[in-house]
């Protein structure tokens, strides 16, 4: 199942951003094995153990770092069962109860699920499974992927290059047929894996290649795929793989040092961020270059950081960058769910998902092990505050001027650093227009399915580069809604419930899939507002929705401020029907706002004035409109209610300029009644006026605080910071912005990274 829906709504977010046994040659010669990636699968049965590692990486393991740049596999990363490593004996079991669940039921409809039975293979030798039933034939969504050029088949080369390194013939449960196998390798040589490769005549390929995911997805297939395959010619370039893995591999460490510098563009995404962790896996465990192997394995490490930073009860709490009304109704639907629940265990519900790709890849791992204060950090009590800031940031309101200049030594027009905006989903500014239009023609990206409908907008400025950026900087607050800009992110954390929003960010801009904010007290019970593009949409699928959408995105990025457990989030669209009425006829916005509070998932919620109040357990969640907020009644027959039985749309009508403030609470705050109480006491006065919104109101928790749609955030009389903000700043540690150099720690252990000397330390 793809991570993501792929529905047919025009110039949604992807249209506008794309824009052994008889068979070793076959299975293919390169240098790694499935015998060295599954050595370690076997049972631990002795806490700390390290089974199979050599005296160099022992030695290695017992000093706790890697102290320099590798020189072998072995002292590419800490060992398992190294000092400050997860427990190896607790890390097994986790793999044996995930395995057993992933292979209750045979799934050969994808390479995952082939995996899976193919890991627990390895690790259990009495168990056997039907082998027969991996067939080409079952495969066939997969090869269809391919034949007909479409996206996310990098997903699936990924995947079968894990089902190859893993069906080794070494017993009769990991030996797969000749027929699949080759069927497996003829896809992976046959396959077209960057953007500006040739292209075939008559053929369009509709595969996306410049988000962050899907570009450290490509680089990696090809590079392992090259290096399975050195002496094989591939099909679309007629280079060999040993070419195609050359080709990669200086990329794949780029795309490693923009994070570390960085951040993650598509931030907390608990949708994407298991596709940046299973590429990262994927090199550390099926590849045999050491500098390569520690390097994935540090941005790993960034990767379970920001989501350890904000996991609360299984949920990945955080605002983020990208997500669909298919993840954040419910933790439990969550991409990153499953992988969460496996390495931090900091929920007691089941797992939802057999054969999650980057879970599946964690239980196959021998070399990488979470180390252990990332657990700390993900279930510590009373974690506090986490400030953070990922991305670069680019104005696409800035006046349009001749050869603009690129922050951080960047460079806009350098066709190389293409993917690097894109990825940024720059692809709607101005800046980017003369390297993204060149690139389009000459690579015949205009012809894909998710670009065709840029190509409209483009050809009404009649393809001309200046008409083009005066066009796109007019209209940035709309065309821009892929735009992953530079994103300050401010969340608390408490023992019962948590906050988390992205701060001043965009202010009235349209995006496609950012979600501001959240306040969740576990997996069910999480509140969110969001202004609307279109009205709910008529379908039982619970799942669906636009991109931008009802529940997906925002007709309007609010201006948000936080101070603990306090926040305010300004709605007024810096757009409308007077913008552009053409891309007001695509993207006509709902005239209010309005508020997910599912409330069949609280204990208790009460309406009082213009106050929403909900109980679950210890947390609580109050949250007060401007506008008077009702709650819109759903027929389960023509509009998905997800199963709930009472209303969970609160909706203020009047107008999509709104605030909204939200407090949340615990037991130590007091009974809910008492909470409550304070709480509704009074309301925060609003001022409208022509320039926009002032607010002031005295939470209980932050006292006076006052903001409005310009100027300070204000905490008893005290100015807060908005902006520029630390890359990671909690009581674990904080990195400055643009350090390469990493230092997290709990009371027992710590984690030291430094990109520039590619050394690690475990702690």
């Amino acid at each position: 199942m793809d991570p993501q829906p792929h529905m047919p709504s025009p110039l949604d977010r992807r249209r506008f951003l794309a824009g052994s046994f008889g068979t070793a040659g076959l299975v293919g010669a390169g240098t790694f094995t499935a015998g060295s990636l599954l050595s370690a699968c076997s049972t631990a049965t002795t806490p700390g153990s390290a089974t199979g590692t050599t005296a160099a990486g022992a030695a290695v393991a017992a000093a706790g770092a890697a102290a320099g740049p590798p020189t072998d596999i072995t002292s590419a990363l800490a060992v398992p069962g190294s000092p400050g490593l997860v427990d190896e004996a607790v890390y097994q079991r986790r793999v044996d109860e995930y395995v057993r669940f992933a292979t209750e039921k045979l799934d050969m409809e994808s390479p995952t699920g082939v995996t899976a039975q193919l890991v627990r293979a390895h690790r259990e030798p009495d168990f056997t499974w039907d082998t027969n039933a991996a067939t080409v034939e079952a495969l066939k969504e997969s090869w269809d992927r391919f034949e007909t050029w479409d996206d996310v088949r990098d997903f699936r080369v990924m995947f079968l290059l894990w089902m190859l390194a893993l069906a080794d013939g070494s017993t009769p449960s990991t030996t797969l047929s000749p027929e699949l196998l080759a069927k497996t390798k003829r896809s992976t040589v046959d396959n077209r894996y960057r953007y500006d490769d040739p292209i075939p005549d008559g053929v369009v390929d509709n595969q996306v290649f410049l988000t962050e995911n899907h570009i450290i997805i490509g680089l990696v297939t090809e590079y392992i795929a090259g290096k399975r395959f050195p002496t094989d010619t591939f099909t679309v370039t007629g280079l060999t793989g040993a070419q195609h893995a050359e080709r990669s591999r200086q990329p794949i460490l780029d795309w490693i040092d923009e994070r570390a510098r960085f951040g993650f563009f598509e931030w907390h995404s608990h949708v994407y961020m298991v596709l940046d962790i299973t590429p990262l896996l994927t090199l550390v465990e099926l590849d045999d270059d050491p500098e390569i192997v520690r390097a994935a394995g540090m941005a790993l490490d960034l990767c379970l950081l920001d989501m350890a930073a904000h996991t609360h009860k299984g949920t990945y709490a955080a605002s983020r960058g990208r997500s669909y009304k298919g993840d954040k109704m419910s933790a439990r639907n969550e991409n990153t769910f499953t992988a969460n629940k496996f390495l931090f265990d900091d929920t007691d519900l089941p797992y939802v998902r057999a054969s999650e790709r980057a879970t599946v890849c964690f239980c196959a791992a021998k070399r990488y092990r979470t180390p252990q204060v990332l657990l700390d950090i993900a279930t510590a009590a009373q974690p506090g505050v986490v400030r953070e800031r990922h991305g670069v940031l680019v104005d696409g309101g800035a006046p349009v001027t001749e050869n603009p200049q690129a922050p951080y030594g960047l460079d806009f027009a350098d066709p190389d650093q293409l993917p690097f905006w894109w990825s940024l989903g720059a692809l709607g500014t101005w800046q980017t227009t003369d390297i993204s239009l060149s690139e389009a023609k000459e690579h015949r990206l205009f012809e894909a399915g998710e670009m065709a409908q840029i190509k409209v907008l483009v050809d009404l400025n009649g393809g001309d580069p200046a008409r083009v950026k005066a066009w796109t900087q007019a209209n940035h607050a709309i065309v821009n809604f892929a735009l992953a800009s530079e994103a300050n992110t401010y969340a608390w954390r408490g023992d019962n419930v948590t906050l988390a929003s992205v701060v001043d960010h965009r202010f009235g801009e349209m995006s496609g899939q950012v979600h501001s904010w959240i306040a969740a007290i576990d997996a069910d019970a999480l509140v969110f507002t969001t202004h609307p593009v279109t009205p709910a949409k008529k379908t039982t699928d619970w799942s669906s929705d636009g991109k931008p959408g009802y529940w997906t995105g925002e007709a309007s990025i609010p201006r948000s401020a936080q101070h603990e457990r306090t926040g305010l989030h300004i709605y007024q669209p810096a757009w409308d029907e007077t913008t552009d009425a053409l891309l007001w006829a695509a993207f006509k916005y709902r005239p209010y706002t309005h508020a997910f509070f599912p409330q069949d998932h609280f204990d208790e919620v009460e309406q009082t004035g213009h106050w929403t109040v909900g109980k679950k357990g210890d947390g609580y969640i109050a949250l007060w409109s401007w506008r008077a907020p009702t709650w819109r009644e759903y027929d389960a027959t023509v509009l998905a209610t997800g199963g709930m039985t009472k209303p969970f749309d609160l909706v203020a009508e009047g107008g999509p300029d709104n605030v909204w403030v939200v407090e949340v609470g615990e037991k130590t705050d007091g009974d809910f009644a008492a909470w409550q109480q304070r709480i509704t006491a009074t309301e925060p006065a609003v001022e409208r006026n022509t320039s926009g919104f002032v607010v002031r109101w005295t939470s209980p928790s932050s006292g006076e605080i006052a903001f409005g749609s310009t100027g300070p955030f204000t905490v008893k009389g005290e100015t807060q910071p908005l902006a520029d903000f630390p890359r990671h700043s909690s009581r674990f540690g904080t990195i400055d912005h643009l350090s390469k150099t990493h230092a997290v720690k709990s009371d027992t252990s710590k984690l030291q990274l430094d990109f520039d000397t590619m050394t690690r330390a475990v702690i």
